[in-house]
């Protein structure tokens, strides 16, 4: 009987956060891994999961990895009812239900793991409507009306997080501190696969990480298998972003350059990245305060958005103003 690996017991003053895991579509084995990071796992159950990556990923970790002071799932429910009782058992979540909206009054906040951001408007407004804070896997949106129903929320005091864990990555950390040495940035390149819809966000948050708001022009000439983008930042950088479907050997590909030098970093801790982007939505529900104001998250969904109408449009270039918020 494979042992269980369980999260590290930690203090705090605050209280405990319940957690309810909801959603899993194809390609996005999140429940999995998101959850186990909270709870632990079991090697046994977890072997099942149908993304071989997670196990392999989890297993290089020690015990002292897993746990994330002062929350734990504590409900799952997912798409395919028949997937559930297999994360259940596999990340040691309690209470598995048969409707999302059955967790309402049961939990202290929701996780929105999936990765479509046309689903999640209607995903998530039962949850913002009971005053439930949230985390939203990214993109959170990826059309201009879904786009101003989340700004509506937040303005009204809902409580919602979306990034994607390449913000907090730790190969790109140096830069996100400092580009000082590479003198005034003019050409930033970041890779992934999949596409712009979906993945995009993955390349785009972690290069604004680093180079910051005030992005102004996008261009899409490519393909929906392969879109390659060409954005204008008003500190005068130019971003290049390939997003091609089957290049999974180029997840994570960054390239700096100044007027005074260049740098490369390759992203490689997947485990790392998710922890922390969990860790700092717990940080958000025990402070109330944000990790990143939300309006970046505006401006990176605009970024999708324009993505995909420049494409759409035969490669026209779209100014960011053009994609309204609100």
């Amino acid at each position: 009987m494979a042992s269980i690996v369980e999260p590290v017991a930690r203090t705090s003053h605050a209280p405990p956060f319940r957690l309810a895991m909801l959603g899993m579509v194809d390609g996005n084995g999140h429940p999995y891994s998101w959850s186990a990071m909270f709870n632990g796992y079991d090697p046994q159950a977890m072997a099942d999961c149908p993304y071989p990556a997670i196990p392999a990923y989890l297993a290089k970790e020690p015990p002292g990895s897993f746990g994330i002071a002062n929350a734990s799932v504590t409900h799952v429910w997912t798409d395919d009812p028949s997937d559930a009782p297999k994360v259940a058992a596999a990340a040691r979540i309690p209470n598995v239900v048969r409707s999302p909206k059955e967790v309402i009054g049961q939990v202290d906040a929701v996780i929105v793991a999936t990765d479509k951001g046309h689903e999640h408007v209607d995903r998530c407004r039962p949850f913002v409507e009971a005053g439930l804070p949230m985390f939203v896997d990214k993109p959170l949106v990826d059309n201009e009306p879904d786009l101003r129903t989340f700004v509506r929320w937040v303005r009204a005091g809902g409580r919602i997080m979306s990034s994607s864990c390449m913000r907090y990555c730790k190969e790109f950390a140096p830069y996100r501190l400092s580009t000082h040495n590479l003198g005034a940035l003019r050409l930033a390149s970041i890779t992934t696969c999949k596409s712009w819809e979906r993945y995009g966000i993955h390349a785009m948050e972690g290069v604004y990480s680093i180079i910051g708001p005030g992005f102004e022009t996008v261009r899409n000439i490519g393909t929906r298998d392969r879109n390659i983008i060409h954005l204008k930042h008003r500190c005068g950088a130019d971003v290049i972003v390939a997003a091609t479907d089957d290049m999974y050997g180029g997840f994570g590909c960054l390239q700096l350059i100044g007027t005074a030098g260049h740098a490369e970093a390759a992203f490689s801790d997947t485990f790392y990245s998710f922890r922390s982007q969990l860790a700092a939505f717990v940080e958000n529900l025990t402070t109330g305060n944000a990790p990143f104001p939300f309006e970046q998250t505006v401006e990176l969904m605009k970024i999708i958005i324009a993505g995909i109408v420049s494409r759409n449009e035969s490669g026209r270039e779209i100014a960011l103003g053009e994609i309204v918020a609100e």
